[in-house]
């Protein structure tokens, strides 16, 4: 197999089903081996089984990125077995609770934050040395238009991918310099379990596939993209 992202090194978060899941197939029929990262084995091991079918590759890592000390371990075993990464799609993310800011359960913001935020946080910490020992290293953030409005209920969500948006364009800047590259995906509505969590009544035919999103991901994570520090808004063809 050959492609755009032939024998390039792609860490992919929440890669079990939704978006995650389309870009590792996405990217992996583009020839990279994708590391995939989810809470669920039998939906990593799903996910393989196809990549496996287009004669791709991935390695399966499941652990729950709230567990920060297995971020640093996968950072580790990375080094040791390749000694660098090219591209970090970081797409895992938590809708948390739908209520009003003064009725949320602590845990649940807490848990949020962790997934949202900390844990991307955290990511950076770990796989920054790496995406520099690439001759192009990638990241790459998957926001959400939330981020820009203040709809009631939704703040747990929305203040954590604004603070997600400011820890991407911050290390976007710390990164102008070298040869490593930060950017946003903001998919808008996509058909996804969060989005049908969070709007269950919605027809989903009329809401974006994650397939649909892959070229943008693509794009991104070729090492002759220049953007850095923008937030890349998917736009639906109109007839």
């Amino acid at each position: 197999m050959s492609g755009r992202l032939q024998d390039r090194l792609a860490v992919i978060t929440g890669a079990s089903r939704g978006i995650g899941r389309a870009v590792a197939l996405g990217m992996a029929a583009e020839g990279a081996h994708v590391i995939l990262v989810a809470r669920t084995v039998g939906g990593l091991e799903e996910v393989d089984d196809e990549i496996r079918k287009i004669g791709g590759k991935a390695t399966l890592v499941p652990f729950d990125l709230t567990d920060l000390a297995a971020i640093d371990r996968l950072g580790s075993t990375i080094y040791e077995r390749w000694g660098k990464l090219d591209i970090l799609v970081a797409n895992a993310g938590s809708l948390g609770t739908l209520t009003p800011l003064s009725h949320m359960d602590p845990k649940d913001w807490d848990k949020t934050i962790a997934t949202n935020l900390t844990a991307n946080m955290r990511l950076i910490r770990s796989f920054e040395p790496l995406l520099k020992r690439s001759d192009a290293g990638r990241a790459i953030f998957v926001t959400s238009g939330s981020a820009d409005k203040a709809k009631p209920y939704w703040g747990g969500y929305a203040i954590t991918k604004a603070g997600l948006n400011a820890m991407a364009r911050t290390w976007a800047a710390e990164c102008e310099k070298t040869n490593v590259r930060v950017n946003l995906i903001s998919p808008g509505p996509t058909r996804t379990a969060m989005r049908k969590k969070a709007m269950p009544g919605e027809d989903p035919s009329h809401l974006t596939r994650p397939a649909d999103l892959v070229p943008l991901f693509i794009e991104l994570a070729m090492a002759d993209c220049k953007k850095n520090g923008e937030t890349v808004k998917y736009e639906r063809a109109t007839a």
